[in-house]
């Protein structure tokens, strides 16, 4: 079993900047692919943005040029740093986490959410 522990979230006011983190514990081989989503009351849960396991970034329209995704593989955590945030950022955000288990199969695993407010 595999659990996953995310922090950083909180109130921020418009342009300040968040660092969310995700940690993996567990039965972890290797970790795939990992990625932040977003979902804000009365919409669908959106991919924020992915990073590879060779360190491979993609990232939504939206927060291109203002978050980044970064990984440690080491401690099995990936991180979110957001900057110039807006009030449309305003979600709960959520990890993801392709994890490969000691059996070489991958399961899907997804953080418990933490609050992204940003209001002035």
């Amino acid at each position: 079993q595999v659990q996953l522990v995310e922090s950083g979230g909180g109130l921020v006011q418009p342009g300040g900047s968040l660092r969310l983190s995700c940690a993996a514990s567990g039965s972890i081989f290797s970790i795939n692919d990992m990625a932040w989503y977003r979902q804000a009351p009365g919409n669908q849960r959106e991919l924020v943005a992915a990073i590879t396991r060779s360190g491979i970034t993609n990232f939504a329209d939206s927060v291109k040029g203002r978050f980044t995704i970064s990984r440690n593989d080491a401690k099995n955590t990936v991180y979110l740093q957001m900057n110039s945030l807006k009030p449309e950022d305003t979600a709960v955000y959520y990890c993801n986490l392709k994890v490969v288990g000691y059996t070489r199969r991958e399961y899907d695993y997804w953080g418990q959410g933490t609050q992204v407010t940003v209001s002035s």
